[in-house]
């Protein structure tokens, strides 16, 4: 097994992917800057690409935990490239060292765990989890 193992996501930064734009309510306020949810998206993205070589038949990667930290702002326009690179292997789980940068340098970093799973295990799993949403148990 490629202890190196790493791969790449990236994307130029639009007004969707701003902070502004995960506001559910008008008295939610962020700025227009690259979301921190959108760039911990980015790296998970990079650790699944990563992990793309060791996936079996009817299987797929998820991620189970995520420690980043967001140290830069990035405007709209900018392009925001994620690198995950392979830290470990521990039983079940694959670590990865998580890096994001723009183009002046490095955005966030972090760790980030992840297993490979059986699609139509996961799928079922999740069904058996449905309850019916009352209107009083939505995201306010």
């Amino acid at each position: 097994m490629d202890s190196n193992l790493s791969a790449e996501a990236s994307i130029v930064v639009t007004v969707q992917d701003t902070a502004s734009r995960i506001a559910l309510s008008p008295t939610d306020s962020f700025p227009e800057v690259f979301a921190t949810s959108r760039m911990i998206a980015l790296m998970e993205l990079a650790a699944a690409r990563a992990m793309m070589p060791l996936l079996g038949e009817g299987q797929l990667s998820v991620g189970v935990s995520i420690n980043v930290r967001h140290t830069a702002a990035t405007l709209p326009g900018s392009h925001v490239r994620a690198v995950a690179t392979r830290i470990s292997t521990e039983a079940k789980l694959m670590y990865f060292r998580v890096e994001a940068f723009d183009e002046a340098g490095l955005i966030g970093t972090g760790e980030h765990a992840r297993a490979i799973v059986d699609t139509t295990r996961l799928i079922s799993g999740a069904e058996r989890r449905r309850k019916p949403i009352s209107n009083t148990q939505g995201i306010q």
